[in-house]
């Protein structure tokens, strides 16, 4: 997965690309020119180009976390860098690089197949690893900034590349450093950094209820990451299935004082302890009570087992899902009094 020290081949290059299986909203998209992009070393020379033409520009990797439009001008960046691997141990982590186009899912799995545990709890989340630090991804009570010792990047302004530190990432609840600054930086490999002394983390709400339920107080790392997959699939609609980008909104944090305030209105509002010391409302919850789920607008609707995942029923563009999510952020607010941030980006 390192540069090559001769000359890669040119990105292979694909014009007026259709992307409608390359997100998972399943949206009818056109790339005007879409760049395979195999290897990091084909970057440099590739915008060079792209800044000569002035060309606009984006990368894409699983799809899952964005909405589309109906056409991309310029360059599409379609993340291929594959590769992963063991790179280093010391006394109590193990160290792994692995390039940003690896399927998120498929590496979780394969840690657990080399006994490398600690992102068991991440199971099932959509996407490529390039997109995991972006993001900062989590579920079930982990974060991925947890197991992140470094992020390989390339500078698409001063066309280098740059090693991030965790602390540099500056990573917070689904937010990072990376897409505070967007259409700069490509993420092209993540080393993550695994502890050897294993913990379980089951105390988030829905794990700890499936492992009371079958009495298992000492689950394993397997056992985890099959529950999560479970509980995940019971929940989450099927992209293949029905278009979707997972959760749609982000679960709002709030300070105490407007927490207790709230909870005087609405004694039942399902929040989290926040690690802040603050409060973490479920999105999904203030949505449900304004009677979104299940409901359908034309070609998009809410999930009918979760309020959280707006759906795409066939033929839905960008512009009717972002209405639709509107609508809820309008109702949430004055219902509420609170604020919902959408959590795709959009392009």
């Amino acid at each position: 997965m390192n540069c090559a020290k001769n000359a890669p081949l040119p990105p292979k290059l694909t014009p007026n690309l259709g992307l409608k299986s390359r997100n998972t909203f399943g949206l009818e998209v056109n790339a005007e020119r879409a760049f395979e992009i195999s290897d990091p070393a084909q970057l440099p020379a590739l915008f060079k180009e792209i800044n000569e033409k002035h060309w606009s520009w984006r990368v894409l990797g699983g799809g899952s976390n964005v909405i589309l439009p109906p056409n991309l001008d310029g360059a599409t960046l379609l993340m291929n860098i594959m590769g992963q691997e063991v790179i280093r141990e010391d006394e109590g982590n193990t160290y792994l690089a692995v390039g940003a186009g690896v399927n998120w899912h498929d590496l979780v799995a394969w840690t657990l197949h080399k006994q490398l545990l600690g992102l068991e709890n991440l199971a099932l989340i959509p996407g490529t690893v390039g997109a995991a630090p972006i993001q900062n991804i989590g579920a079930y009570g982990v974060e991925i900034t947890q197991y992140i010792d470094g992020v390989e990047v390339f500078d698409s302004k001063t066309n280098t590349f740059i090693t991030f530190s965790n602390e540099d990432c500056q990573f917070a609840y689904r937010d990072s450093f990376f897409k505070r600054n967007p259409n700069r930086f490509i993420v092209i490999k993540v080393i993550f950094k695994l502890p050897k002394a294993w913990q379980a983390r089951v105390h988030y709400a829905d794990l700890a209820n499936f492992f009371s339920e079958i009495s298992n107080s000492k689950p394993s790392a397997q056992e985890i990451f099959d529950a999560v997959c479970q509980i995940r699939t019971k929940k989450l609609p099927d992209p293949k299935v029905i278009g979707n980008a997972g959760s749609f909104f982000q679960n709002p944090v709030l300070g105490e004082d407007q927490y207790e305030q709230l909870l005087q209105k609405f004694p039942n509002v399902v929040s989290y302890p926040d690690a802040d010391g603050q409060c973490k409302l479920a999105a999904g919850w203030l949505i449900d009570q304004c009677g979104f789920k299940g409901q359908r607008v034309g070609e998009v609707g809410v999930y009918e087992k979760q309020a959280l995942v707006i759906v795409n029923h066939g033929n839905a563009t960008a512009a009717d899902i972002l209405s639709l999510a509107k609508t809820i952020q309008d109702s949430v607010q004055e219902k509420f009094g609170v604020t919902l941030d959408i959590e795709p980006n959009i392009l």
